[in-house]
């Protein structure tokens, strides 16, 4: 067994924090411990509710003395074995004090430049000499890059897993397309918004809120397509949107590994996407003639996305079960969890 303390002093939910919580709640179930220490919050609360721990805490300045010694205090009481933590103050509190009693820091990177390459940050680094952990190739070869002084051994890649759906809802008619994401510039809905011009026999819903909602509207009747596409909002339960599509839109220009593309996969919806960030890594051969290059247009997507609602039912149905058998064979969530136990096992300690 491992005894495993998860600290993160972000304030705001974001994906780390989905994948902190993500990969305690398995750490658990393979009978693992864990301890948690944040922020008072939402995501406090959810520890406290599904993994029966979490403490709140006032990180204070970087390498505050008051925090560094709350926290080995607290590391030695519970006998933590290994501090996993994300990029912020948890590197400067809780990872030194981790490097004081000896035990092992396994920090999360969610995007390539992360970590600004900053003198007193790689004499951090240096010192406290922290495991690296991406969620696909593509961001730890982009980290690699921003921090020259990183050692690629001490950098390992998990993908970020989803349990796959039992079975693929079938096709609808009219078709029904889907885009689960922030409506933000880097997302842009605005490509797939013009390539819908032109398409029939479909329906676009976009879920997720952000500072174009009414930009992107106005866009949407200035285009003539407002009959054809809803402006859903913010939605607690994504899992349930994706069960009723059939087609999975991401249009942005700068990824990661998109959590909502492995969402969508794993609930049998079919994808069409650029070609950016990590996405080829989860990506099926049976469907390459969905993912489109990097600059994609409109024209691109409106092109892929005809050939996609013209598909007969059947097709329509295979493509969607090509989907969902890739998350099951590429990142199922129990299959990532057992890698990432296997390799927080072999750390030097």
């Amino acid at each position: 067994m491992v005894r495993i303390a998860w600290v993160n002093a972000t304030k705001k939910w974001g994906g780390v924090k989905t994948w902190f919580l993500t990969f305690a709640r398995e750490m658990r179930e393979l009978g693992h411990e864990n301890f948690v220490w944040a922020r008072p919050g939402v995501f406090l609360d959810r520890c406290r509710e599904e993994l029966g721990h979490g403490k709140a805490v006032s990180f204070g300045p970087d390498f505050n003395p008051v925090s560094i010694g709350r926290f080995m205090a607290a590391f030695a009481r519970a006998r933590i074995d290994v501090l996993v933590i994300n990029v912020g103050k948890d590197l400067t509190t809780a990872g030194v004090a981790a490097r004081l009693l000896g035990i092992p820091v396994v920090q999360r990177i969610g995007l390539p430049g992360d970590i600004a390459l900053k003198e007193r940050t790689r004499r951090v680094h240096q010192w406290i000499r922290p495991h690296f952990l991406c969620p696909c190739r593509f961001i730890a070869d982009g980290f690699l890059r921003n921090l020259p002084y990183v050692r690629p051994e001490d950098v390992h890649v998990v993908l970020n897993g989803k349990i796959p759906a039992r079975s693929c809802t079938r096709p609808g008619t009219p078709r029904e397309l889907v885009m689960t994401a922030q409506l933000i510039k880097t997302k842009r809905h605005e490509v797939v918004l013009e390539a819908m011009q032109g398409l029939e026999n479909c329906r676009l819903n976009i879920v997720g809120t952000g500072d174009r909602d009414e930009e992107l509207a106005a866009l949407s009747r200035e285009l003539g397509v407002d009959d054809r596409v809803v402006f859903s909002g913010f939605s607690k339960d994504v899992e349930s949107v994706l069960a009723r599509s059939d087609v999975f839109v991401l249009s942005s220009t700068s990824e990661g590994l998109p959590n909502t593309l492995l969402e969508a996969m794993a609930c049998g919806v079919l994808p069409v996407s650029r070609d950016v960030g990590g996405v080829r890594e989860v990506w099926p051969d049976e469907l390459d003639e969905f993912l489109l290059p990097g600059n994609a247009g409109p024209a691109e997507f409106r092109d892929a996305l005809r050939t996609v609602v013209a598909l007969p039912d059947e097709t329509l149905q295979a493509h969607k079960e090509q989907a969902r058998t890739a998350c099951a064979e590429r990142f199922h969530l129990k299959k990532q969890a057992r890698r990432f136990e296997a390799w927080l096992e072999n750390l030097p300690r």
